[in-house]
């Protein structure tokens, strides 16, 4: 293996030790990453801006900084990719949406680009997204098609797919996501890395997001340690997010350790609905098995609670609805054909059959809400699927036409507006990732790291690397207790 493909492989936290100790620097870090694009973006379409000019002085800056020994910020070299739903000074947001004018002064950051950019990162280009993040998979009518770096036929998931490869690949430690329905946890789960939505408002997003109270922004990364590292620096108020959390506190590296020995978690392996791919399963059941031996007290729940896919289609489709209204009939046709047809449904929504999903959905939260009375943790599945063929909204077959059909466990958990974390738990007989979804109650972030970080410890999946070029070559883990 190369030294530049050595770099790339490195962890954030690996690579600003490497920078304390001078065993190499920024600089040959973000080259090293550079290369690793050049290799393999051709492929999978995973970046929609590059400008490699900025990010080689990005880079140099950290280095001169890191030659004083004056780090700026927990980031400062490390190389990050900004999803192009996230406002970032100097570059176009184009949200995948050709009726974006890129001819335009783009003069701000938004709060979490700009916590990132004063803690030094390196910004490695734009990643990207269905238009508007609209689904859960990645392609727009600006960009195409992004594929999954484990088998190039299948959709990296969306709809921060683009985010999710790279980190895959090796194209940055850290990556920014959003997450209205599962979009940051979706494209993880996929891709075989870590995602984390986060508490709602506990990262700071402006201008809001298309949807709503939906919307959270999150880390994208290959260890759960560095998803806290990045929530150290993102996890911040901003003055103008009304909804934004004060500042807990917390040091989420430092609270990431622990383990789990003693925790009470529950166990849903179907919501009390879903039918979940008897493979993927397989692969949750041992992980929780996993849980148990390190520890925990698990129990297996059966869930009576009923299934909040009508809420989230009420909400959603408002909100497309809302992102388009201004619109003209002529421009509607270089938008995407699937955002303008929920867009048109959620025209037909009546204003009291939207406050009525609000309130249902406060008493969905609630009832969720309840287990952790009992429990501290709770425990899913990531996706009932492996990924499917990329371009298409939904697996072949499937018989329903929209994407949050086949994502039912990812959008209750934005509705209920809690931490979510998905970490990798092995890959089916095709070679295709798993994941294992760790929910929490609000503001439990630390608690849902930590749980996370000991389960990635003893079950890692690291040692794995995706061909990005190649059909998968993953091959179905057994998974053993580190000792």
């Amino acid at each position: 293996m190369s030294t530049e493909q050595n770099l790339a492989r490195l962890t954030a936290l690996e690579l600003v030790e490497g920078y304390r100790n001078k065993t190499f620097s920024p600089v040959e870090v973000t080259e090293a990453v550079l290369t690793r694009l050049e290799e393999i973006d051709g492929n999978l379409n995973a970046f929609c801006h590059r400008d490699d000019e900025t990010v080689r002085a990005m880079a140099l800056a950290s280095q001169e900084r890191w030659s004083r020994g004056e780090p700026i910020g927990p980031v400062d070299g490390v190389p990050t990719s900004i999803k192009d739903v996230l406002k970032a000074k100097g570059w176009p947001t184009r949200v995948g949406s050709k009726t974006v004018d890129v001819k335009q002064p783009w003069e701000e950051d938004a709060p979490s680009v700009a916590r990132m950019r004063e803690a030094g990162a390196v910004f490695i280009g734009m990643t990207t997204t269905p238009e508007m993040g609209w689904k859960g998979v990645t392609d727009s009518p600006v960009y195409g098609t992004s594929r999954n770096p484990w088998n190039m036929r299948m959709t990296p998931g969306g709809s921060s797919g683009g985010a999710a490869a790279a980190v895959a690949c090796g194209v940055g430690p850290l990556a920014f996501g959003t997450d209205g329905g599962g979009s940051v946890r979706i494209p993880a789960g996929f891709c075989g890395i870590v995602g984390h939505k986060p508490t709602f408002g506990r990262v700071a997003a402006w201008p809001p997001g298309v949807y709503g109270t939906l919307s959270h922004i999150g880390p994208m990364t290959r260890t759960v340690r560095d998803a806290a590292l990045m929530m150290n620096v993102i996890g911040k108020p901003d003055s103008r997010d009304p909804w934004s959390l004060a500042d807990d506190g917390i040091d989420y590296v430092a609270a990431a350790e622990g383990g789990i020995k003693g925790l009470r978690i529950a166990y849903s392996p179907d919501l009390g609905y879903v039918r979940v791919d008897p493979e993927i399963r397989a692969l949750v059941d041992q992980a929780v098995e996993g849980l148990r031996n390190l520890g925990a007290e698990v129990d297996i729940i059966e869930l009576d609670i009923p299934k909040p896919e009508e809420i989230f289609r009420t909400l959603w489709y408002a909100c497309a609805a809302q992102a388009i209204r201004a619109e003209s009939k002529a421009r509607r046709r270089f938008l995407d054909y699937g955002l303008v047809k929920i867009a048109e449904e959620g025209e037909r929504i009546p204003a009291m059959d939207y406050v009525e999903a609000e309130r249902m959905r406060g008493r969905y939260a609630g009832q969720i809400d309840a287990l952790y009375e009992r429990y501290d943790l709770l425990v899913t599945p990531t996706l009932p699927i492996p990924a499917f063929e990329a371009g298409l909204e939904v697996p072949a077959g499937w018989p329903h036409d929209r994407w949050f059909t086949w994502t039912p466990f990812t959008y209750p958990f934005n509705l209920t507006r809690q931490p979510a974390l998905t970490v990798p738990c092995g890959f089916n007989s095709e070679g295709l990732p798993a994941g294992l979804q760790i929910i929490g109650q609000t503001q439990a972030d630390a608690l849902v790291l930590r749980a996370g970080t000991a389960y990635q410890d003893a079950y890692s999946t690291l040692d794995q690397w995706p061909s990005a070029g190649r059909s998968a070559t993953a091959t179905s883990t057994k998974l053993e207790v580190s000792e």
